[in-house]
Parts: structure tokens; sequence; C-alpha cells
């Protein structure tokens, strides 16, 4: 099938203006690789500090150097449930080597936090960093040149972000992503949402609250809900990082254990000591990053990757934009209805077909690259198979032909909207990004006065007060990456959403973010510039009108121009907090870098040849018509 027009120029126009930026990484990365197996130029001593604990047969292996070692990036804490299963997978993982004549070894740990126990609450402010820290993680695991191939065991919203940075960073090594999949069905998303909004109204007790969550959240695996740790594992696939059909495979199963064993050999038969090396880097170019975008929007997922994916995008050379962003979803039609885009969970959306399906459709109508190369032979066909078990081992079988269930997962031909989820804003008050195929069209436009408050818990109290307007815009800034890291913000959706239920007209406009699982509102998000940085959201004021057009793309305070230009920015008035562990962060808050530019606190990427980033790109520069003055700022604040 050739490819659509429009999606083809898309990628070439990501291509050329990477082009510089691509060059240099795949210089570096092969530069690495012509030094060989690196463990061969180690020292005697080092070398011995690297085998010293192994067992004797591990010890020879690693001594002779004919044989690769696998290295190990584990998240697993028990604590996270999707993690939880990770606890025996290093013995696994071992076993597996040595039956296949090889090593493996536990390259280190990296943090793992669960933004389900953070929501709300200060340790929020560490989320974003983490995946920064935890990149910074992966390179330190990554030092010691005893690797021949890696295999990562994250699943989490800024887990497998931070993982791939880390891993692209040592571009040379092979990488295969290994999930844990998603626990059960427990009670439907939709009734654990309307018992949060009675909890938010009042109708119902802490006790039924409660049961609820815990009716939902139950069991290993990852939580059921199409969030960010579920798109991370769509993401994964449409790049061709891990097995086809592995994401959505409950814990403690048989075909389970299966895609732990091959994910082992598969890591193992791509290193450079074989005659199939495919180290991450060069498997990682822009198709693969777009191919990653059309799969986010097709299936309606998480908004948190329009963020991160620029990040992953410029760790290995591809200079990625909102704009690109707006344009895939201007072609890309949604195909899948998944909570909190529709009623189904992660479970129900593999029995209709999954991702299998949803990658077939793409692929027939040109809306897939699908001769990327990727960790297995075949290309991105290979993803369109089915997993099975046969005698112990992994095996494949066709995909479905047709959809199991049209209300969860739906054709190219038929879609649930021939647009994908998601649409870039722009106007007097900045860009944004406003999750469309989580609203339903009535609530896709507002114009309102704005309530604006300078933290998500001063709203909470204007509700108690009974001080909010019928019908309104939130307005909460100094929420951004420089204020406080940007924290989600997903403890408003209970308020919001009951007071839509009740027949006001509400909306949300934040420099913040919003969990993966956020919905049902229309919401501008990751405003930039934010308010911290003088962006236009500090010059608004209560009971200015504000117009939020999802379908028109756009976001304005409709005040006077002269007025706006002359208004001073309003003082934050949240206290800094240094309680638990926020103090250790000020420095990432400091250098952090724009939303639309990745977030980052951390350089990524290779550098130009005058000594700048490649990251700083503005993406406005791009822009045609009037809409590329809405928002000027500095490119160079990263």
């Amino acid at each position: 099938m050739s490819l659509n027009p429009r999606f083809q120029a898309i990628t070439e126009r990501i291509r050329e203006r990477s082009r510089g930026a691509r060059r240099a990484y795949l210089d570096g990365i092969e530069a690495m690789h012509r030094s060989g197996p690196l463990r061969g130029s180690l020292s005697c001593g080092n070398l011995a500090h690297g085998f010293a604990a192994c067992g004797p047969g591990d010890k020879a292996r690693l001594r002779g150097e004919a044989t690769p070692n696998l290295g190990i990036v584990s998240a697993y804490n028990d604590m996270l449930s999707a993690h939880q299963p990770y606890e025996s997978y290093p013995e696994t993982i071992r076993a597996a080597a040595r039956a296949l004549g090889a090593t493996a070894q536990v390259a280190g740990g990296v943090p793992a936090m669960c933004d389900g126990v953070t929501q709300g609450r200060a340790g929020m402010e560490l989320s974003l960093f983490s995946r920064d820290v935890i990149a910074q993680a992966t390179a330190i695991s990554l030092s010691h040149d005893m690797f021949d191939s890696t295999v990562y065991l994250g699943i989490c919203d800024k887990i497998v972000p931070g993982l791939l940075l880390g891993a692209l960073a040592f571009g040379h090594l092979p990488a295969v992503f290994v999930p844990a999949g998603p626990m059960p069905p427990g009670i439907p998303n939709k009734q654990k949402a309307e018992v949060r909004e009675r909890y938010a109204a009042g109708e119902a007790t802490r006790e039924e609250l409660l049961e609820a969550e815990a009716g939902s959240y139950h069991a290993p695996g990852t939580c059921t809900f199409y969030g960010t740790a579920n798109s991370n594992q769509v993401l994964l696939e449409a790049m061709g990082l891990q097995l086809p059909g592995s994401s959505f495979v409950n814990p403690g199963t048989a075909l389970r254990e299966a895609f732990t064993q091959a994910s082992v050999e598969r890591a193992l038969r791509i290193t450079a000591l074989g005659a199939d090396y495919r180290p991450i880097g060069r498997l990682v170019d822009e198709r693969a990053i777009v191919n990653a975008l059309v799969a986010l929007m097709a299936t309606g997922g998480s908004t948190n990757h329009t963020i991160h994916w620029i990040a992953v995008a410029r760790a290995a050379g591809v200079v990625l934009t909102w704009d690109d962003m707006d344009a895939l979803s201007g072609i890309v039609p949604l195909l899948a209805r998944v909570y909190p885009n529709g009623e189904a969970d992660v479970n129900r959306f593999a029995a209709a077909g999954g991702i299998a399906y949803v990658f077939r459709e793409l692929l027939d109508a040109g809306l897939m690259h699908g001769d990327i190369p990727t960790i297995v032979a075949g290309g991105m066909r290979a993803y369109c198979d089915e997993p099975r078990v046969a005698d112990g081992a992994l095996a494949y079988a066709p995909g479905v032909a047709a959809s199991a269930d049209e209300a969860v997962v739906r054709p190219a031909s038929a879609p649930f909207e021939a647009q994908g989820g998601l649409r870039l804003l722009r106007g007097n008050l900045g860009r944004a990004l406003i999750k469309l195929s989580a609203v339903k069209p009535e609530f896709r436009s507002i114009e309102a006065p704005a309530v604006v408050v300078d933290a998500p818990q001063a709203l909470n109290r204007l509700h108690k007060a009974g001080a909010l307007p019928r019908d309104f815009v939130a307005v909460v800034r100094y929420q951004g990456p420089r204020a406080n890291g940007m924290p989600e913000l997903h403890s408003l959706a209970p308020l919001l959403g009951m007071l839509q239920n009740q027949g006001r007209r509400v909306a949300l406009v934040t420099d913040g973010r919003l969990s993966g699982a956020s919905g049902k509102i229309p919401a501008a998000i990751h405003v930039t510039p934010e308010a911290a940085h003088g962006g236009p959201l500090c010059r608004l004021r209560d009971g200015d009108i504000v117009r939020l057009d999802g379908e028109a793309g756009t976001l304005e305070a409709l005040v006077d121009a002269d007025e706006w230009a002359a208004r001073p920015a309003a003082e934050n008035t949240t206290p800094p907090a240094w309680d638990i562990g926020r103090n250790l962060f000020a420095v990432n808050r400091e250098v952090v870098g724009r939303a639309d530019q990745g977030a980052l606190s951390i350089s990524c990427g290779p550098p130009q040849h005058d000594g700048t980033n490649w990251w700083e790109y503005d993406s406005e520069y791009e822009l045609d018509g009037p809409a590329a003055a809405t928002a000027p700022h500095d490119s160079k604040d990263a």
C-alpha cells in the first residue's frame, strides 16, 4: 500500500529539518560501535570487578568474550502494581540467557514513582523530573562497558520515556523493552468515575470511594484504563522496540512467560557479535517517531506524550514539534474508544483486535511506515499478527480480519472520527494542546469568564465556598515546568466533571499537565510560554472572558489589545515549598526547557558545531499567517 501523500510530506518535513542533527547522532553511535564489544577493552582489574559476583559458568563466558552479555535495567518496585511482576524477571532473564549460551546481569535500577499515588499531592511536583533522573540512572547503569545488548523492565508514565532517553544515549546497543502486562478487569472505569464525581458532590462516603478505587486497582499489572502507561506500550510497539503483541497480556500467564523468554532470545540475537545487528539508535529514526505519533492519535492516547516524544525524538537527533503532531492528527482517523475516550478497558481493547488490528488498518490506509527496521524481521507487518503459545514457546498467527467489537475498535473506512484526538491551540494566551477525543462535540468550545487561581487546591476551596460562577473557565497557572515541575492536575477532574454533569459549561486552561486518564471536560493544557516565564496566563484576571475553541484551534482572552499589552504580570501567590525532597530539584526547575520542546532539564541529543543545542529549535518559525505571532517567546530559554 502506498503512503498517504500528506503523511509522507509530514515525515519528509521532519527528516529534512532533522538532517544535520540525525547525522551527528548516527556518527556518534557509529564511533561507539567501531570500538567493538567494549568489554574486550577493559583492563583486567576492570573486568574482574565486572564479573566478581558471577557464578563459575557466567564468569567463564565473561572472561572469554565469545558470547553476548545482556544488561538488565529495571524499574522494579512492589508499590507500583505495574512493576511488581518484575521482581522475578531478572532470574528468569539470567536463566534464559544461560540456556542460550550467554550471560545477563542487572546493570542497574531506576526510580519508578506512581502518579496515581501522588495525584494532588506535593510529590507530584517531582513526577516530570523523574523522567530525566531515570534517563541519567539508565546511563549510569550502562556506563561500565560490560554489555552487548540491553533489556528494559519499565512500563509506567515517565519511566518508559526516561528509559528511552537513556537507551538512546547508548544508541550503539540493541534494546528490547519487556512489558509485564495489565491487571485483569476490575469494576468498570465509568462506574469508578461516577463514584468519584458523587464523592466530589458530597453524595458518596469516603468508604464508598475507597471501595470503588480498590475494585478498580486490584491486582498486579498496569491500571486498565488507557492512560500514559498503556499508551507507552502502544507507542513502543509502533516503533518496533518490543515484541509484537506483547503489550496487553496479563501477568502470570503462560503467554506472558513466553514473551519474556522470547525477548531475551531476541535481544541476544541482534548484538554486534552476530550477523543481525540492530542497535536502537538506528531503529529510532523519524519514521519510527511518526509511527508512534500516528498510533497515539489513532487510539486517543495520553497527552503526556506530546511532551515526552519530543524529548525522545531529540535524543535520537530527530527534531519534532507540536505543529507536526497537529498535522498528523488532522489526517489520522480515531480508530479506538478506550477509557477515558470510551467505556472499554485495555483488556477489552485487546480482545476486540487491539494493537494488531489498529496497526493493520493504519498500514493499509498508508498512514504508517511499514518498512522501518524493528527488533524483529518483517517490519511493521509483523506487528499485525497475534501471539500464541505453541509447544511452550511464543508463536504467531494472523491477526483478526475484522473488529470483534466495533464499539471499541473500528476500521479506517468507518472510524469514530475522521481526525485524531489532538489539536494544537493558538491565540493571545499562547500555544496549548487539547485532547478532543475524550470530549463530546457539544463541549469542545466555550466562551466564559475566567476564574484564575495559582494552585488547584484554591479552586476546590472556591467551590466549597459557593463562589464559582455557573459557567466559567478555570485558569490554573504557575503549574509549568519552571514554576513547580509541571504536575498533573487530574485531581480537578471529579470536580469539573461533576459541574459539567449539572449542565454548567466549564473548561480548564493551565500551563500544567493532565493525567493520561483525564477527559470529558475541554482542557487547554501545557500552555507555553508558562506563567512563571512571563507567559500570557500571568496577565489574566478574574472575570476576563476566555474563548477556548477546540475545533477551530484557538485559545484567546477577549480583552482589548491595548489594555492587554499594558497589563503587568501577576505575582505567583503560591508560597514556595521545600518539603519531601522538592528542594533537591531546584536546579531542574531553573534550567528546564519549555513544554513544547520536551520540558527537558538535561542535555539531550547531539550538540551543534557552534555549541548550541538541537532541542532549542523553535517550531513557531514554521507557522503560516498571523498565528505565528500570537505567542512570541525566546527560543533560547532551554
